[in-house]
């Protein structure tokens, strides 16, 4: 199994339970796909940007799925009451929160400069 993979998968539930003080088993399957995703838009070459707006777009979708997936009862999150949401289950202001962790990652991991 990919090392990012792993990572993301014991890192957000981690987060997500000292921020919210709980989790969901999801969240392990979800944070390792994005965190895999992130290491692997970061290995092409690239600009930092376009490889942070691919990485907060990978992100973005990847909540989505899990959402559509585990979440159809909203008992994970809500973002109902937010605005410009999708179906509750993504929003400009979590997609912008993306868009730093994947600027983040690909500015400390870079493999190339350009």
């Amino acid at each position: 199994m990919n090392k990012a993979f792993l990572l993301g998968a014991a890192a957000y539930p981690l987060l997500e339970i000292s921020y919210r003080g709980r989790t969901h088993p999801a969240m392990a399957l979800a944070g390792g796909a994005g965190m895999a995703a992130l290491e692997r838009i970061n290995r092409r070459p690239g600009h930092l940007m376009k490889k942070s707006l691919l990485g907060a777009g990978a992100i973005t979708l990847i909540e989505y799925g899990t959402g559509m997936l585990f979440n159809r009862r909203y008992q994970i999150w809500d973002y109902r009451g937010m605005r410009g949401n999708i179906s509750g289950q993504v929003c400009p202001q979590f997609c912008m929160a993306w868009l730093g962790l994947a600027a983040g990652y690909a500015f400390l991991f870079r493999h190339d400069v350009i």
